[in-house]
């Protein structure tokens, strides 16, 4: 009887990667199968505008950009005195109006501190500051 003798190479295991490769996708097609994917668009409740909004009672978020020469609303530039006019009248409905400030990073920190303390005297408390 012959006797062979293994060296180390031949007694290490080999590890096949085509079984493994099947089973993961035989799990893939079944968690495809299996899971019931549930359309989120369709539970959420969304309310689309119709035609604009007429009352200022209706606006929850008003953003404000701050320039490095003044202050800017919905794309149009104004002073901080427009500004002023703009953001008293939308006061006098909602106080605790949304007001999303974002300063650009050559707007002087002068700009930012006479908006805050505008929305401080018109008593608005509901104010997140963001950088561009």
């Amino acid at each position: 009887m012959r006797h062979r003798h293994r060296n180390a190479h031949d007694a290490a295991a080999k590890l096949e990667m085509t079984p493994m490769i099947d089973v993961v996708f035989q799990l893939l097609i079944f968690f495809l199968v299996a899971v019931n994917p549930t359309d989120l668009l369709s539970r959420m409740d969304i309310q689309r505008p119709s035609g604009g909004i007429t009352d200022p009672g209706d606006i929850q978020l008003v953003e404000v950009i701050v320039h490095q020469d003044g202050y800017a609303i919905d794309g149009r530039r104004m002073s901080l005195a427009d500004l002023d006019q703009r953001l008293g009248h939308l006061a006098r409905f909602n106080r605790h109006l949304s007001v999303a400030i974002q300063c650009t990073g050559d707007s002087p920190h002068s700009n930012l501190v006479k908006l805050l303390d505008l929305c401080a005297r018109l008593k608005m408390d509901n104010l997140n500051v963001f950088s561009l």
